[in-house]
């Protein structure tokens, strides 16, 4: 571990000098005394595959006029998948370009279950450590969720400034945290959306008065459980359309920074990515794939993806590839012209030639997903291999009482939460099982195992995994509460301490 934090720390320190010699020219890097550009990831939070339209929506009211006019002057890549069905691994996964198994974070930090020494590890370099040596402003407005120990926090991975709250806004203790301070607790969730999005736009200002290319992550709390939108998205008259709600508030956040961007007359200078962190959970809309959050089934790993950036990408394409969100992180350091790390695998590639159409190709001979710590999914072109069970539907009715729903008092959000009635995707097709095997241009919700007919297929895809179980690590078991979950008490950046595991 000392010796890849050496190597960590050295690599950081010659950032600077790799930018590399070429100019900037149809997506290669820039040069040291080139512009670089500015660089603007939005990440909404279990937003389905069809949550927002152009990407098979079919429920009335999720009117996304924003993200329409995003994608309308960007690309959409319809075929991205995350490394895993859940939170904090996928977002470790974008922020550094490696797998879950590689990176170390394959379960979810969550303080009030006493999950509290899981993080990002400090020898991992994210995107925002890899930009800071070429100058970059960084700043993480919104949900972390790689840990909330003082020595995974935002600020010791990179970024300038943080805003937001730690893990998901429905672990209790739900506190706002600014840089490595508590700033409101409990949080008065209906304005989250609102105060993240002013806070970004401040950044994107401050960044752009001082003269600085700047990264600008803005991981949204929604449309996470607990739903919640502020007055005037919110519609009381129509108590089942709340989901409809926080996705127009999220559509109008993108509108604003998209018109900040314009107003500064930086459009042609940065680059925007939106994208989702995993599938939904109920009350969203999969757009087709078959299962949910948590599930490995498409349902709960494939996101919708747009990028955009005048004169580079052209306008209203669209790519159907297999990619993944791996591929966030070399993408964005090439452009940048900074290189990769040299001491690490990176398991992302540049697919700057595939949000051009430069090269419409696959960027990966496969790609895999996890569940927990368990290697769960191959895919391979058209073809998905599910190695173990996707899993079945939830076993919940609608009487089901969320323990960490809004009570009024810890967690601070609308009352009327989606129900498991509202189950977010298909459910038709073969029971799941280990070794499944689907054909994903023909049968895109995976209902017919065609394993049988297709051995030589399994078999290929099998040997990817097998390639990659060969070294797979052994992870230790998180601590956690004994009995469930805890009502934990927050206002100090230390509250873990007084909880015995």
């Amino acid at each position: 571990m000392n010796l890849h934090a050496n190597n960590r720390r050295d690599f950081i320190r010659t950032l600077g000098a790799g930018l590399a010699a070429a100019a900037f020219s149809n997506g290669n890097a820039y040069s040291q005394n080139a512009k670089r550009p500015n660089f603007i990831i939005i990440l909404a939070d279990d937003l389905g595959y069809g949550d927002i339209e152009g990407f098979g929506n079919s429920k009335i009211g999720y009117h996304t006029p924003a993200l329409n006019r995003l994608a309308s002057e960007g690309v959409k890549l319809t075929q991205v998948y995350v490394p895993v069905p859940y939170c904090a691994p996928s977002r470790a996964s974008l922020l550094t370009g490696r797998y879950p198994f590689r990176n170390g974070v394959v379960h979810n930090p969550c303080p009030d279950a006493g999950v509290n020494n899981i993080g990002l590890p400090e020898s991992e370099i994210t995107i925002a450590e890899a930009l800071k040596p070429a100058g970059y402003a960084t700043c993480c407005i919104g949900k972390w969720h790689l840990g909330h120990r003082r020595r995974f926090l935002p600020t010791n991975q990179g970024f300038d400034e943080y805003f937001g709250i730690l893990y998901s806004n429905d672990m209790r203790p739900v506190q706002l945290v600014e840089n490595e301070s508590v700033y409101e607790y409990p949080v008065y969730q209906p304005t989250l959306t609102r105060r993240y999005t002013e806070r970004a736009l401040d950044f994107i200002q401050r960044s752009h008065d001082a003269g600085d290319p700047f990264f600008l992550y803005l991981p949204h709390a929604m449309p996470h459980k607990p739903l919640a939108a502020s007055e005037e998205f919110y519609t009381p008259e129509t108590p089942d359309d709340l989901y409809a709600d926080v996705i127009r508030e999220l559509d109008w956040s993108v509108d604003r920074i998209l018109e900040k961007v314009k107003s500064l007359g930086i459009d042609d200078d940065t680059m925007i990515l939106f994208l989702s962190d995993n599938g939904p959970w109920y009350g969203g809309d999969t757009g087709g794939l078959r299962g949910m959050k948590a599930l490995t089934w498409d349902g709960g790993l494939r996101v919708p993806f747009i990028g955009r950036w005048p004169g580079k990408i052209p306008a209203g394409s669209v790519q159907d590839a297999p990619a993944g969100t791996i591929d966030v992180f070399p993408t964005i350091l090439k452009l940048a012209g900074v290189k990769l790390p040299h001491d690490r695998e990176i398991d992302g590639v540049d697919i700057m030639p595939l949000l051009t159409g430069e090269n419409t190709g696959a960027p990966h001979e496969y790609l895999f997903a996890l569940k927990g710590v368990n290697l769960a999914m191959v895919r391979s072109g058209p073809w998905k291999l599910h190695l173990h069970s996707p899993g079945g539907i939830p076993n919940r009715g609608d009487d089901w009482i969320d323990p960490r729903g809004p009570d009024g008092v810890t967690l601070v959000a609308q009352f009327e939460q989606a129900r498991p009635s509202e189950y977010p995707g298909k459910t038709a097709g073969v029971d799941p099982k280990p070794m499944i095997l689907f054909n994903l241009d023909r049968d895109p919700a995976e209902t017919r195992d065609v394993s049988s007919e297709h051995p030589d297929v399994v078999q290929r895809m099998k040997a990817y995994a097998d390639k990659i179980l060969a070294n797979w690590p052994e992870f230790e078991r998180p601590d956690q509460f004994e009995g469930g979950l805890r009502r934990v008490t927050g206002g100090r950046m230390d509250f873990f301490e007084e909880y015995n595991q």
